[in-house]
């Protein structure tokens, strides 16, 4: 049941990110517990939105986001009344934010979910990013609780990495 609940909210999720921003959406991916299949009852649901025109500062944009989660606010509340205590992390990025890379695109290689992608955008950067990290012999290693990147084994001091 668990499984079904987070697929609603991420269809309710993507229909609402879709209204909301148009033809200024690029990409909306899903990564974290939920893209894993590895959430729990409290788990919360990152997600990744790429789009034109977004304002300066995440403030700004978590204020514009705010009007999506008005939208399922009551199927959020639904979801607490069955004992599913989730909510929204987003992260949002324009185009040209997505190109410059971030580290949070490290797990995303082997954990996102696209939900949304015109024209490949956010597959073929993470694509490019695959193929860098091969290159670099780099391996994600796990850690106590968590994952961490080894990006280049043989890694001198000094030297610098580029991804």
């Amino acid at each position: 049941m668990l499984k079904e609940r987070f697929k609603e909210l991420e269809n309710k999720l993507l229909t609402e990110v879709k209204s909301f921003y148009g033809d200024r959406l690029v990409s909306f991916v899903v990564f974290g517990s939920v893209a894993r299949e590895t959430y729990r009852f409290d788990s919360d649901i990152d997600v990744l939105i790429i789009a034109e025109g977004l304002p300066n500062g995440r403030m700004k944009r978590v204020a514009q986001f705010l009007t999506i989660e008005d939208r399922i606010e009551s199927f959020l509340k639904t979801l607490q009344k069955e004992g599913i205590n989730t909510y929204i992390s987003p992260v949002f990025k324009t185009p040209e934010e997505a190109e410059m890379g971030s580290p949070l695109f490290l797990d995303m290689v082997e954990d996102a979910s696209i939900l949304f992608d015109s024209n490949g955008f956010f597959s073929k950067r993470l694509a490019r990013l695959r193929n860098r990290l091969r290159e670099l012999g780099a391996k994600r290693v796990w850690r106590g609780n968590a994952w961490y990147w080894v990006l280049k084994p043989d890694y001198k001091p000094g030297e610098v990495i580029e991804l």
